[in-house]
C-alpha cells in the first residue's frame, strides 16, 4: 500500500450504554465512508472510566458480547480499533480490540495502568504485556493505549517491533493546560520512535470529569498534520502516503486544524459541558437554582443557559428579611437578560415557623449562626421541594474558596445534585463572569452582551443571613484567601511555606485549620466539573478525623 486512511472518531460515549455505544460507532463508521481503519477512544464501548462497574460480570459479558456483534460488521468493510474492558485467561484488562473482515483480528491490552490523582486502575484491571504492532492491510501499527504513550518504553517496544504509525486512543480528562502538556508528552515520544502519531481523546462530560477531545495528529518531523476541535464531538479522515526519502516512512497530510480555547474560553467549555451531560445523560428535563442577586448564583444561571437553554432553567429568588433590595433587583435583572423563568418565594413564613418551633428550647440563648443556618437550609428545603415537584434538578452554587474552608451550609446552600463551580475558587468566578460578559462561548446556548451585570460583579460578597454582613467579616479578601488556599490545596505547601510568600502566620494557620475541619462538609457535597489539578472528591482525598496540622 502506498496509502492508508485513517478515520479518527472523537465522540461522547454514554456510561455503561454498552448497545448506544455501540450502535454509536456503527453509524460513525457508515458516516466515514471508505477508509482502511477506524479508530475510537479508549474503553469507548463501555465508558471512561467505568470504576467499579466493570467488575460485575454480567457487564463484562455483556460488552464482550457486543464486541463480537460488531466484529460482524465489518466484513467488507474497514478495520476498527476501539476500546473495551475484555476478560482473558480469567483476568480483567483495558484493552483495544481489533477488529476486521467480519472477526476479532487481535487484542492489545494497556500495559501501564495509572494509579494517581483521579486514576485508580490497578483497583480493576490488570496489566498487559508489551505489544507489538498489528498488520492492517499490510501497515503495520502500533496501539499504546493512553498511559502507555506518556512512558517511553511501551512507544520504543512498538518501534523496535517494526511498527510504521502510532496511534494512540485515550480517555484523557481535561484540567488546565492539560493540552499543551499532552502535546509535549507526544512530541517526544515522535522524537524517539521517528513515527508519525495519532492521538485520540474521548470527549464530554462523565460525573465530575470531562473530556476535552482535542484530538491531534503529528508526523514524524514534529509538524501538526491535524487537531481537531476540544469540548465537542468531532471526526476526520487522516490520509497517510507512503515516502521514500533514503529511508521510506509514512507522511500524514495536512488536515483540519482548530485552535483549542486555553484560560478562561477552556474553563467555561469545561463547566458548561460538564454540566450539560450531566443533566443529559442523568435524563434530568430542566435544572433549578436559588438565584441570591450574588455572584456565584448568577455565573451558574449563566453555565446552566449556555449548557442546556433557557428553556429549562429556572431561577428562584428566596428573600428573607436581610435581603436586599438590591439583591432583589440585581437577581430579577440577571433572569431577565438570560431569558429564564423566574419566581419569588419569599421563606419568612417557614423561617419564623422554626424559630418558634424552637423557641421554648434555645430560650435564654443569644442569636448566633444557628438562626443563620436556619435560612440556608429553608432555602435548601424550598429548592429540593420544587425539585421534587417538577423533576427538575437542583443546582449547588458554592465556589471552591467556600468549600475549601466550609463557608457554607450543609442540607442548606449544599444542597443540590451538581455544582458546576465546585472546582473554581472565587476569583476565579469574578474572571470568568467578566469574559462570559463578552464573549458567547461556541456551542453555548445563552444569549451575547452582559448576562452578568458589573454592578453583582463589583459588589462586596455576602451571604446576607444577618444585618450588614459580609463575607471578609468571617475570611480574608478573596485575593488573601484565594492566594493561600491554592498553595494549600493544589501544591499541598507547608504553613511556612506560605508565610515565606508573605502571607500572615496567623491567617495561614486559621486557614489551614478551617481546611481539615471542612472535610466532612465536602464529603457530602455535591459533585461538580474538575477544572484544576487537585479537586475536592477525586483528587484530594483527606481524613474526616484528622489531627494534624503544621507547626
Amino acid at each position: 500500500m502506498d496509502e492508508f486512511k485513517v478515520s479518527i472518531q472523537q465522540l461522547n460515549p454514554v456510561m455503561g450504554d454498552l448497545a448506544g455505544n455501540r450502535a454509536m460507532a456503527e453509524a460513525a463508521v457508515r458516516a466515514a465512508g471508505p477508509v482502511d481503519l477506524v479508530v475510537f477512544s479508549e474503553l469507548f464501548l463501555s465508558g471512561y472510566p467505568p470504576e467499579d462497574l466493570v467488575l460485575k460480570p454480567a457487564f463484562i459479558d455483556r460488552a464482550m458480547a457486543e464486541v463480537e456483534a460488531l466484529a460482524k460488521t465489518t466484513a467488507g468493510g474497514p478495520a476498527l480499533a476501539i476500546g473495551t474492558p475484555w476478560r482473558e485467561d480469567g483476568q480483567l484488562y483495558n484493552s483495544l480490540v481489533i477488529l476486521a473482515d467480519g472477526k476479532i483480528h487481535s487484542i492489545r491490552h494497556k500495559v501501564h495502568l495509572p494509579n494517581y490523582d483521579v486514576f485508580d486502575e490497578y483497583r480493576v484491571f490488570k496489566s498487559g504485556p508489551m505489544p507489538g504492532p498489528v498488520d492492517i492491510g499490510g501497515v503495520r501499527v502500533g496501539f499504546p493505549i493512553c498511559e502507555d504513550a506518556w512512558h517511553e518504553d511501551v512507544v520504543e517496544c512498538l518501534a523496535e517491533t517494526g511498527a510504521e504509525i502510532i496511534i494512540v486512543p485515550n480517555g484523557s480528562p481535561y484540567t488546565r493546560a492539560k493540552h499543551d502538556e499532552r502535546m509535549s508528552i507526544m512530541v517526544a515520544r515522535v522524537v524517539e520512535s521517528d513515527l508519525p502519531l495519532v492521538y485520540i481523546n474521548q470527549v464530554g462530560g462523565q460525573d465530575e470529569l470531562v473530556f476535552d477531545g482535542a484530538s491531534f495528529a503529528l508526523n514524524a518531523d514534529r509538524s501538526l498534520a491535524a487537531q481537531l476541535p476540544a469540548f465537542e464531538s468531532a471526526a476526520t479522515t487522516l490520509t497517510f502516503r507512503k515516502q521514500q526519502n533514503g529511508t521510506t516512512r509514512w507522511v500524514c497530510d495536512k488536515t483540519v486544524r482548530v485552535p483549542v480555547p486555553e484560560a478562561d474560553e477552556a474553563e467555561w467549555h469545561a463547566a458548561m459541558l460538564g454540566l450539560r451531560d450531566y443533566v443529559n445523560k442523568n435524563g434530568f428535563p430542566s435544572v433549578v437554582l436559588g438565584l441570591s442577586g450574588g455572584i456565584d448564583s448568577a455565573i451558574c444561571a449563566a453555565l446552566a443557559v449556555d449548557a442546556i437553554g433557557a428553556d429549562r432553567v429556572h431561577c428562584i429568588m428566596l428573600p428573607y428579611r436581610f435581603t436586599s433590595n438590591e439583591s432583589v433587583s440585581d437577581a430579577a435583572d440577571v433572569a431577565e437578560r438570560l431569558g429564564v423563568r423566574y419566581d419569588t418565594v419569599p421563606i419568612a413564613p417557614a423561617v419564623e415557623g422554626f424559630t418558634a418551633q424552637l423557641s421554648t428550647l434555645f430560650e435564654g440563648r443569644d442569636l448566633d449562626v444557628t438562626e443563620e443556618n436556619i435560612q440556608s437550609r429553608v432555602r435548601g428545603t424550598t429548592l429540593m421541594a420544587v425539585s421534587n415537584k417538577f423533576g427538575g434538578m437542583v443546582i449547588t452554587t458554592g465556589n471552591k474558596s467556600e468549600v475549601s474552608v466550609g463557608y457554607a451550609t450543609l442540607y442548606g446552600d449544599m444542597n443540590g445534585g451538581y455544582n458546576p463551580i465546585k472546582d473554581l475558587y472565587k476569583t476565579d468566578v469574578f474572571r470568568l463572569c467578566r469574559w462570559r460578559n463578552t464573549t458567547v462561548p461556541p456551542g453555548g446556548l445563552g444569549p451575547g452582551g452582559v448576562v452578568i451585570p458589573e454592578r453583582i460583579i463589583e459588589k462586596p460578597p455576602t451571604a446576607e443571613l444577618r444585618e450588614d454582613q459580609k463575607d471578609e467579616d468571617s475570611l480574608p479578601p478573596y485575593e488573601t484567601l484565594d492566594g493561600i488556599l491554592r498553595r494549600l490545596i493544589e501544591d499541598e505547601a507547608s504553613v511556612s511555606e506560605i508565610v515565606t510568600e508573605g502571607f500572615d502566620m496567623a491567617t495561614v494557620k486559621r486557614i489551614e485549620h478551617l481546611v481539615h475541619i471542612a472535610e466532612y462538609k465536602r464529603r457530602q457535597a455535591a459533585p461538580g466539573v474538575k477544572i484544576s489539578a487537585k479537586n475536592f472528591g477525586r483528587d484530594r482525598r483527606y481524613p474526616i478525623t484528622n489531627r494534624y496540622r503544621d507547626e
